[in-house]
């Protein structure tokens, strides 16, 4: 029997065997192999690639590709209480539909083409946030946390002439990691204890590691574990003291009820808006900020870009545009500061909507409901036999740890169990944290109600 011949892939772009051909043709090669005569022999793969049979009709492959996606689990037919980064939080319907509008859902870089109002739009959520965060500049969102992260600890390096960072070691290793990558060889980390009980800083370790070289510190509040760190003016006075600058990482969510951390000594504070108003969609959808006094100092280290207000030729009409574009790597380029690529500029206005709904009362109304409920679940949780909840003795928002030790369970048995029952448990705190070792992170937001924290609780103590 001959070899079954080969279908031609309609939906992969110029799998046609004769137009390939003449594209070889046309630049003057034989085979397409000496296109990539610079890799070498031993990186190259030399199998076929594991593709199914071609479909030829645009029904089957929809067909296809659905029965494929039904195989995921959502949050939307699961109760949720993973967070570590994403949260499950509301998302009202016309931020969805501000946002797919065609002049900003499709405006990629706005100039030099058509662009309906996209600087202004940009302008109001820089505005906003600033409100939130009582701090006098923000930047057009960044990719996310771990870029928003490193960058301003970047910038610290540059505003002090200095080359060692301090950061707490309960930080996000996630974001950790990625800070890491971006911060080297540039700046160094030098990791800061905290205090096993409570989790807060050891302050005493703080001290002893501040030296001539120390740029900042950067520690989140809350922190990656939930727990509320109330030595932000402590910790920011003792970085000034030696004339370091204070870096916080801070969940906007948070404060609508939490004073911002400009109010403890924050000189440079960012985070992600992932939570005002976008959906979860494979971790993201993320967009970090940053956020400073205006100083000129702090402003012309930004490398991202800023929008600002001006007047026009014409009296009474307003524009918006640039801040000091030449220090961006878009003027620069390898001169820039750091290097910018595409933002996350239309979670920005996704987030300017979501606000604008909210304003300071909903924030405040949200702030106060995710503390009840997530109060409710961990005195619901702590009194099941063998679960202790909270770790750490102190006021937590939103998420918590919870230890599984004394149940004799693992938490990977445990949320295999609950996905069984519909409901995805915490995040396994095992590999981050070894003295966690069969600990979860969970999360409760807006979203969790009563009966989904008691379903959970309920089926816990079934498997339990």
């Amino acid at each position: 029997m001959s070899k079954k011949e080969k279908k031609v892939h309609p939906y992969i772009p110029n799998s046609v065997p004769e137009v390939k051909a003449k594209m070889l043709e046309e630049i003057g090669v034989k085979d397409i192999e000496e296109l990539y005569g610079d890799i070498p022999e031993g990186l190259r793969f030399k199998g076929e690639m594991d593709l199914p049979e071609a479909l030829p009709s645009e029904h089957d492959l929809k067909r296809h590709v659905e029965k494929i996606l039904s195989g995921n689990q959502t949050c939307q037919e699961n109760i949720s209480f993973l967070g570590g980064g994403c949260w499950k939080h509301y998302v009202p319907a016309v931020c969805d539909e501000i946002s797919q509008r065609s002049e900003f859902l499709t405006a990629y870089g706005g100039e030099p083409y058509e662009d309906h109002g996209r600087f202004h739009a940009l302008f109001e959520y820089e505005s906003l946030m600033a409100e939130l965060l009582d701090m006098d500049v923000v930047n057009v969102p960044t990719y996310d946390w771990c870029q928003a992260a490193g960058t301003s600890i970047r910038m610290a390096g540059r505003i002090t002439g200095r080359t060692e960072i301090l950061v707490s070691d309960t930080v996000s290793p996630e974001r950790l990691s990625a800070i890491n990558n971006y911060c080297r060889p540039v700046v160094t980390l030098k990791m800061v204890k905290h205090y096993p009980e409570t989790g807060v800083m050891d302050l005493e370790d703080l001290k002893s590691k501040m030296s001539s070289s120390t740029a900042g510190i950067y520690f989140e509040n809350p922190s990656y574990l939930g727990f509320i760190e109330h030595q932000g003016k402590a910790i920011s006075d003792i970085t000034h003291k030696n004339g370091a600058l204070s870096i916080v990482g801070v969940d906007p969510v948070s404060l609508g009820i939490i004073i911002p951390p400009s109010h403890y000594g924050a000189d440079i504070v960012c985070g992600d808006i992932q939570g005002l108003g976008m959906h979860m969609s494979y971790g993201g959808g993320l967009g970090g900020f940053i956020a400073t006094r205006d100083e000129e100092k702090f402003v012309m280290e930004f490398p991202s870009r800023l929008f600002g207000i001006t007047k026009t030729s014409v009296e009474g009409e307003y524009g918006f545009g640039d801040v000091a574009y030449d220090r961006t790597s878009f003027a620069e380029r390898e001169g820039g500061k750091e290097f910018v690529g595409t933002h996350a500029a239309l979670y920005g206005i996704t987030a300017a909507v979501y606000l604008s709904l909210m304003g300071p009362k909903g924030m405040q109304e949200m702030g106060k409901v995710i503390v009840q409920k997530s109060q409710y679940a961990m005195k619901k949780l702590s009194e099941i036999n063998g679960v202790k909840v909270p770790i750490f003795e102190l006021p937590h928002f939103k998420e918590f740890t919870v230890d599984f030790k004394a149940a004799g369970k693992t938490v990977e048995d445990i949320n295999k169990f609950l996905r069984k029952n519909g409901i995805f448990g915490g995040k396994d705190l095992s590999k981050e944290f070894p003295e966690l070792e069969n600990c979860a992170l969970y999360c409760v937001t807006e979203v969790h109600t009563k009966n989904d924290i008691d379903h959970l609780v309920q089926t816990l103590n079934d498997f339990l």
